[in-house]
């Protein structure tokens, strides 16, 4: 069996070891003896769980740049999924291989995803190392005449991840209330639960998507949703900016997971007053995410966890709000518990996903808060190496697929244009 043995790293504030055997975390504590396939020398760094952005689209890395200044629905409409018209599964697996580099060298081992071309996707996945939840796409545009096309698809999608193996995840994307049609809605809430599978969702994202729901059905997106049956504990909302107490009820008493996703949502201007501590306090497990890189334009968790702790002090006018142990545990710890896995964590018995952080470096020096200087000084580039499943990805920040992948993106991309 494969181990791995890193020596005298913090971890949690404390100087200790950190034994890895196959995939799993098997000992963490002070001299460890044991003879490892490799021992990584731990001192001046520290070790921390990875990342789990659990809002994502992946191969979106291609866009990055396309369609500045916009608002959402211009953006949608008339940049974006013109453009993805264009997608192929060559571009996708480029574009989805240059997402897992970026979440490698920012210090994300998982990531849930919402995008096209899915074999194409899972292959890039696979090779690259990372943990991935991958649904099948769900968007009629209210077209009647896209279903039996649609159905079909997400049933040999479902065969075929059969094959994928344990690192990859298969799901039912349903893109939004505003843009699929009841009909298809309720069938793939009854597909995912009758398979038990994830339910991604893109839920109260602008306050448009609001007022547009009660002009056509009565009541916000989420009580349309309830209305339909849709909601459990299956279901991940991404965005959720547009809740009322009652909306927010709801999510809880559900079991509903929602993804908090601020640098898109500031760029896209679709809002900044995301009620953190209501859905916490009523129950909701809430997580981060960053977005696709044409809305965000990266995929760095870390820069996430800061914007995310900024606005909150600054909205709720309190500079107490959103504490950073609790900020770092949405970021981690939350993902994991919300996609049923045991990453997340540095802790005997969960998944070997981690990162080590040089703390020799400006960002980190005087260390008197790791946290906050983890999040308000640093970046992502301050991940030095990546361990995912018990391999390790990363080493002195190098990747061995970085140039293969730089260069294809750079030859592919102008498909799009």
């Amino acid at each position: 069996m494969n181990s791995i043995l890193i020596k005298n790293i913090l971890v949690n504030n404390c100087i200790q070891d950190i034994l890895i055997e196959g995939d799993k975390i098997s000992k963490i504590s002070k001299d460890i003896n044991f003879v490892a396939s490799r021992i990584i020398d731990g001192q001046k760094m520290a070790a921390i769980p990875g990342f789990v952005n659990m809002h994502t689209h992946a191969a979106m890395t291609l866009m990055r740049g396309i369609g500045e200044d916009m608002s959402l629905m211009d953006w949608i409409y008339n940049k974006i999924w013109p453009v993805e018209k264009r997608l192929d599964d060559e571009l996708v697996y480029w574009g989805t291989k240059l997402a897992c580099l970026e979440m490698i060298k920012s210090g994300t081992v998982c990531f849930n995803d919402q995008y096209w071309n899915l074999s194409a996707a899972v292959e890039a996945v696979s090779e690259m190392g990372l943990r991935s939840i991958q649904p099948y796409v769900v968007l009629d545009l209210m077209d009647e005449s896209r279903h039996d096309e649609i159905k079909k698809g997400c049933e040999r999608a479902l065969e075929e991840s059969a094959k994928w193996g344990e690192m990859n995840k298969f799901a039912i994307g349903v893109h939004a209330p505003y843009s699929v049609s009841e009909k298809m809605i309720r069938w793939s809430s009854d597909f995912a639960r009758k398979n038990g599978l994830f339910l991604h969702i893109h839920l109260s994202e602008t306050e448009v998507e609001n007022a547009d729901s009660v002009k056509l059905h009565g009541v916000s997106p989420t009580k349309y949703l309830q209305k339909l049956g849709v909601l459990g504990p299956e279901v991940i909302a991404a965005h959720c900016l547009w809740l009322d107490d009652d909306d927010i009820r709801i999510l809880a008493d559900n079991n509903v997971k929602a993804v908090h996703n601020i640098n898109s949502n500031l760029k896209l201007a679709s809002g900044y007053m995301f009620r953190y501590n209501e859905m916490r306090d009523a129950g909701v497990t809430v997580t981060l995410g960053t977005d696709g890189c044409a809305s965000s334009n990266n995929l760095d968790m870390i820069e996430v966890m800061k914007t995310t702790a900024l606005m909150q002090k600054a909205w709720r006018k309190d500079p107490t709000a959103m504490p950073l142990d609790e900020l770092f545990t949405l970021a981690t710890e939350n993902g994991g518990k919300a996609l049923g896995l045991k990453t997340g964590k540095l802790q005997e018995g969960y998944y070997a996903d981690l990162s080590l952080i040089k703390l020799n470096t400006v960002a980190f020096t005087p260390n008197i808060d790791f946290l906050a200087n983890l999040v308000y000084s640093a970046h992502g580039d301050c991940i030095d190496t990546l361990i995912c499943n018990g391999q390790i990805l990363m080493e002195n920040r190098i990747c061995a697929q970085e140039n293969d992948i730089l260069e294809n993106v750079n030859r592919l991309y102008k498909k799009l244009l």
